[in-house]
């Protein structure tokens, strides 16, 4: 993304291939919304996915997923693997916001997300998870899951969070200190200046089974567990509205 002569974000270059594509929504603010869709229903073993975008200094772009992605059964040995590189340059805004990852019985995925921000650049980033499928009693008995988050400023790391669920996660997850048997949770980080101006009122919106805390002046990290996707969403979008000043792609309420 780079900024034309008035300031506007506009799309710069775009390659695309497979099953991965990118759909640009017309919007009618300064920024960009840009809905990654995925065209192979899913992800199972074998599949490879890499993501990679650079916002441009003094650009703004939010980028979102058409629907909750899927990580469906592997074959033995097989592992999906979804690699996202984000580079948010000076004076630059990101809004990472993909919908929920649905987690099936059997599945293998290995996820990273890298984030690299300048100084002075702005970030809002969700990591919605489901484990299972609630209305279809779904438990997960084996799975491989491997997933990590780095987001750094200046080379500097301000975040990092990693987890690992092999085996029987139903079991695991019931257990009191890990998740209190919670079918969903959420991981969310932001990055700006005010972001202190938002720890009350986040507190007062979110249930006992979610937490928000200031890691540094300008971080601010929430991690919300809920029964299912619809206890998580009822939570989350209006903590998202908030964060994002209303903000939140049209695709999450569909």
């Amino acid at each position: 993304m780079r900024a034309d002569k008035a300031g506007v974000t506009r799309l710069a270059d775009l390659r695309q291939s497979g099953s991965l594509k990118l759909v640009l929504p017309r919007t009618y603010g300064v920024g960009v919304e840009a809905i990654i869709v995925n065209t192979a229903g899913g992800i199972t073993g074998g599949d490879r996915y890499d993501i990679a975008a650079l916002v441009g200094e003094g650009t703004s772009l939010t980028l979102t997923t058409q629907a909750a992605e899927r990580a469906y059964r592997a074959q033995a040995s097989e592992v999906g693997r979804v690699a996202t590189t984000l580079t948010v340059e000076a004076d630059a805004r990101l809004y990472w916001l993909p919908q929920e990852m649905i987690l099936f019985e059997r599945s293998a995925l290995r996820r990273r997300l890298s984030i690299d921000l300048a100084v002075g650049a702005r970030l809002l980033m969700v990591e919605p998870l489901v484990f299972g499928r609630a209305a279809m009693r779904e438990d997960l008995r084996d799975i491989n899951f491997q997933d990590r988050i780095e987001i750094t400023r200046g080379g500097v790391p301000l975040y990092l969070d990693g987890m690992t669920l092999a085996g029987d996660a139903t079991t695991h997850l019931a257990r009191p200190a890990i998740a209190g048997g919670a079918g969903a949770m959420a991981s969310l980080v932001l990055v700006a200046p005010d972001a202190g101006t938002h720890l009350g009122p986040l507190r007062a919106m979110l249930p006992a089974t979610a937490g928000v805390s200031m890691i540094a002046d300008d971080v601010l990290v929430l991690r919300l567990l809920a029964r299912d996707s619809f206890e998580m969403r009822t939570t989350l979008v209006p903590v998202l509205d908030r964060l994002s000043q209303d903000g939140l792609p049209t695709s999450w309420r569909l």
